[in-house]
C-alpha cells in the first residue's frame, strides 16, 4: 500500500514538473524588430498567456513543416515499372495546358510516383480549379497536402 502510494506521488509530481517545463513565450517576442525607431508607436495588447501559448505553437509547427495544411489536385499516381517517365510526361503536359498552376513531383515508398498540382487554401478554391483539370485528366481529384505559404502581396 505504501508502495503504491509512493509511486502515486512520484508520478504526480513528475507529470507536473513536466508541464510547468514548458515555457510561455509572447506573440510580441515572435515578432520583434530591431530595427525600432523613434518615430514608431507601441502597441500593448493585454490577453491570457494560454492564447500567446497557442499562438505560438501554431506558429512554431507550421515553420517545421515547411507550408500550410491546404489542398492540391492530384492528376498522376502509378506504381509501374515505367512510372517515372509516365509521370514525367503526365507532368509535360500539364505544364503546357496549365502554365498558371504551379506542378509538384514527388516519389512515395514503395514505389508511387506522384503529380500534384496547385496551392489552394480551400477546398473551395481546389474545386473551382479541379473542374478545368478534369476536362484534360479526368481521373484528378482534391487531396489534403502541405502547401506553400500564399503569396500576399500578389493579391
Amino acid at each position: 500500500m505504501i508502495r503504491k502510494t509512493f509511486l502515486l506521488l512520484l508520478i504526480l509530481s513528475l507529470s507536473c514538473d513536466f508541464c510547468r517545463a514548458q515555457g510561455v513565450r509572447k506573440t510580441a517576442d515572435l515578432f520583434r524588430r530591431s530595427d525600432e525607431n523613434s518615430r514608431m508607436g507601441h502597441l500593448t495588447i493585454n490577453q491570457d498567456a494560454g492564447v500567446d501559448s497557442l499562438i505560438n505553437k501554431y506558429i512554431l509547427i507550421n515553420k517545421k513543416l515547411n507550408g500550410m495544411g491546404g489542398f492540391r489536385i492530384q492528376i498522376y499516381s502509378s506504381s509501374n515499372r515505367n512510372a517515372r517517365e509516365e509521370s514525367g510526361k503526365a507532368r509535360q503536359e500539364f505544364i503546357s495546358k496549365f502554365p498558371d498552376l504551379i506542378s509538384y513531383a514527388s516519389f512515395a515508398e514503395p514505389g508511387y510516383y506522384k503529380i500534384r498540382v496547385g496551392d489552394f487554401r480551400t477546398k473551395t478554391e481546389g474545386t473551382k480549379s479541379l473542374f478545368k483539370v478534369r476536362k484534360i485528366f479526368p481521373d484528378a481529384y482534391l487531396v489534403p497536402d502541405i502547401i506553400n505559404f500564399p503569396d500576399l502581396n500578389n493579391k
